[in-house]
C-alpha cells in the first residue's frame, strides 16, 4: 500500500506566474486566492501573477507562496488525494500544516503575514547573510564555523549541501575558510536576512505571541517538524516549535530520511520549481517524488 507524503517549498521557491493555471482551472484554487487576497488586504493574484518588484521581498513573499501552495493543494484534497504525512521546508511548514487540518484558512494568513513582518525587521538591511556550502560535511562545517558564535548553521538540506547563515562579516570570513577547506562551491545566498539565525530571536518571541492567539485544529495526518526532525506527536507542540524554527536550524535531510525509514514510498512536491525534488536525488535516488507545480502537472497522479 502507498504511503504518501506531501512536501512544500520554502522562501526562495515564488517566481512570478505561480499558480496562475490552477486559479484558472480549478474553483477549489480560485477560492483560495479571493479568500486570502481578503483578509490579508493584498491583491495576491497580482502579487503573483504579474511582473512585480514586492514578490522577492520578505513580508510580501511569504503570504503569497504560503497562497499558492494551499491553492495547489486545495485541488489535490478536491480530488480525494490525501496524505499520510506532510513537511515544509521553512515557511512551507504553514501550507503543510493547514493540508494536516492544523490552521483555518484566515488564521493561516494572518500568522504568515505576521511572520513575514517580524523577519524582515529582525535584522537591519545589510547586517545578515547567508550562503549554501557545497561538498563538506556537517561535521566539517561545524569544525570550521565553530569558534565564531555570530555564524551558524541554517539548513540541512541534502548530503553536499547545508546553508550557514548569521552577522555578514561572519558568514564571508566562514565562507572562505569553508573554500579552503575544500568546499565544492560557496554560494552566497539572494536572502534579505540572516533565517534561522539567533539574530532572529526577536522574531521568533514575537511570532511566539502572536500564535499564543490562534485556535489550531488536531492533526488529521502526520507532521514532521523542521526544528526535530521528526514527528510532532501533540499538536500542543505545533505553536513552540513554530516559534523556535525561525532562529534554528531546519533538519529537511534528517527529515525525510526519517519518512522513508518509515516506508513512505511516494513524494508530492506541491509548490513552484523542483528544489525539494533535488535534495530528494541526493537524499535518496530511488525515491518516487512527483512535483505539482502547473496544472498539467496533475496527469502524474490520475
Amino acid at each position: 500500500m502507498t504511503k504518501l507524503a506531501m512536501l512544500f517549498p520554502g522562501q526562495g521557491a515564488q517566481t512570478i506566474g505561480m499558480g496562475k493555471d490552477f486559479y484558472d482551472h480549478s474553483q477549489a484554487s480560485r477560492r483560495i486566492f479571493d479568500q486570502a487576497s481578503e483578509r490579508s488586504g493584498l491583491d495576491l493574484k497580482k502579487l503573483c501573477f504579474e511582473e512585480n518588484t514586492l514578490l522577492n521581498q520578505t513580508e510580501y513573499t511569504q503570504p503569497a507562496l504560503t497562497t499558492t501552495c494551499v491553492a495547489l493543494v486545495a485541488e489535490l484534497l478536491n480530488r480525494g488525494i490525501k496524505p499520510d504525512i506532510t513537511a515544509g521546508l521553512s515557511l512551507g511548514e504553514y501550507p503543510a500544516l493547514y493540508t494536516a487540518g492544523v490552521f483555518l484558512m484566515d488564521d493561516l494568513i494572518d500568522i504568515v503575514q505576521k511572520r513575514g513582518h517580524y523577519m524582515a525587521e529582525a535584522v537591519p538591511n545589510g547586517q545578515g547573510a547567508m550562503a549554501a556550502i557545497l561538498g563538506l560535511t556537517a561535521e566539517t562545517i561545524t569544525a570550521v564555523i565553530d569558534a565564531d558564535p555570530d555564524v551558524s548553521i541554517a539548513n540541512y538540506n541534502c548530503p553536499g549541501q547545508i546553508v550557514i547563515t548569521g552577522k555578514t562579516a561572519s558568514v564571508q570570513k566562514a565562507s572562505a575558510e569553508l573554500s579552503a577547506a575544500g568546499a565544492r562551491r560557496v554560494i552566497p545566498l539572494k536572502v534579505s536576512g540572516p533565517f534561522h539565525s539567533a539574530l532572529l530571536t526577536g522574531a521568533s518571541t514575537l511570532l511566539a505571541t502572536a500564535l499564543d492567539n490562534v485556535s489550531l485544529l488536531p492533526l488529521n495526518c502526520d507532521f514532521i517538524s523542521n526544528v526535530t526532525g521528526d514527528y510532532v506527536p501533540d499538536a500542543h507542540l505545533i505553536k513552540p516549535l513554530l516559534a523556535q524554527q525561525v532562529c534554528h536550524p531546519v533538519r529537511w535531510q534528517q527529515s525525510m530520511e526519517k519518512m522513508l525509514a518509515d516506508g513512505v514510498d511516494t513524494f508530492i512536491e506541491i509548490g513552484p520549481g523542483r528544489t525539494l525534488s533535488g535534495f530528494m536525488r541526493k537524499i535518496n535516488r530511488k525515491a518516487n517524488v512527483i512535483t505539482i507545480s502547473h496544472w498539467d502537472d496533475l496527469e502524474k497522479i490520475q
